[in-house]
């Protein structure tokens, strides 16, 4: 059985199990084993997990199962029963060689917007197959206490936006500041969410999430009111596969901005562009200034959490190296 030495969900250290802080806000005070009783790598568990999913109404191209708590045990829900979380595993496909590193990144990544960053986020942490592999958990945030708590809308869905013809990739057509003209329309409270959206775009680029898409984002709608849905799938993409785009829209953050000479010379980013687009999207200069100031430079805090991550050593240094060359790029002056 897998030897654990710091809690699976905060990272902190000196934990053979979920930390108290960890039981409280991700298995509301129950105490939990981060041990589960299927095997994704094994055929027979696979199929069942396969079986599972076929029941989930959650898209995404990563296979996600539907679980809950039962005993103090993670397992996966049955027939229409609501599940209370999400399970992700290494995927299935073996044409990506680092594979098994998924989990843990899409973890650490969330953790470091969360603690790091104060990126409202959904709850959530590992636990591990009889194997030791490690498969992310993420608490439904439209499950209350066991029952569904109004909707979420992706905002491929939101803006209308579908699969015409062979166009499987139309999650990623369009621009950022899209998104934002949507909150702006359909939230009422729209200025606190919005300097929200604007502090999880600054972080998708900075920490190499180059699949940050049209369904990455949502809101959630309570009773005919929407909210910004908390931050999901943040993942740094870069330490498994080059997309080759910086951002995941094919627009960037708004065809209409004018780049920096630095983006247009480089075709990459820099401050001054995310200023242009924060003025754009209507966060006030004072807060804007207030959340880039914050990635200027990669705090310790973040470093820590990377060593404590359940990364192997080879992808912990490249995750290192990835948000480093983002953050060179960010800080560059335009002339």
């Amino acid at each position: 059985m897998k030897t654990i030495q710091v809690c699976p969900s905060t990272l902190r250290s000196g934990f053979t199990t979920y930390s108290p802080q960890a039981i409280k806000e991700l298995f509301d005070g129950v105490m939990v084993s981060p041990f589960i009783d299927i095997d994704f790598e094994n055929e027979h568990d696979q199929r069942q997990a396969m079986d599972n999913m076929n029941n989930m109404s959650i898209s995404g191209a990563q296979e996600k199962f539907s679980a809950t708590i039962d005993n103090g045990k993670i397992r996966l829900t049955h027939e229409s029963e609501q599940a209370t979380y999400i399970l992700k595993s290494a995927p299935f496909t073996l044409s990506l060689s680092t594979r098994k590193q998924i989990p843990a990144n899409e973890h650490l990544t969330m953790q470091i917007a969360s603690q790091v960053y104060g990126i409202r986020t959904a709850n959530n942490g590992l636990c591990f197959s009889n194997t030791g592999q490690p498969v992310y958990i993420t608490k439904r945030f439209d499950v209350i206490n066991g029952v569904k708590d109004g909707s979420q809308e992706d905002f491929a869905t939101i803006l209308q936006m579908s699969e015409e013809g062979s166009d499987s990739n139309f999650k990623y057509h369009g621009s950022y500041v899209q998104i934002a003209d949507a909150i702006r329309q359909f939230v009422p409270a729209w200025m606190p969410q919005m300097e929200q959206f604007f502090r999880m775009v600054v972080f998708d680029y900075l920490f190499g999430n180059e699949d940050a898409h049209m369904k990455n984002f949502s809101l959630i709608n309570r009773n005919g009111e929407y909210f910004l849905a908390p931050a999901y799938d943040l993942i740094n993409t870069c330490i498994h596969i080059q997309s080759g785009s910086d951002l995941g829209l094919t627009d960037g953050l708004s065809p209409d901005i004018e780049k920096s000479d630095v983006y247009d010379r480089t075709g990459h980013p820099c401050r001054l562009d995310f200023e242009r687009f924060a003025e754009r999207i209507g966060v006030s200069e004072k807060r804007a200034a207030a959340v880039l100031d914050m990635f200027m430079e990669i705090p310790q805090t973040t470093y820590s959490l990377i060593e404590f991550s359940f990364l192997d050593e080879k992808m912990k240094r490249a995750y290192k190296r990835v948000i480093e060359e983002r953050t060179t790029r960010f800080v560059r002056q335009s002339e």
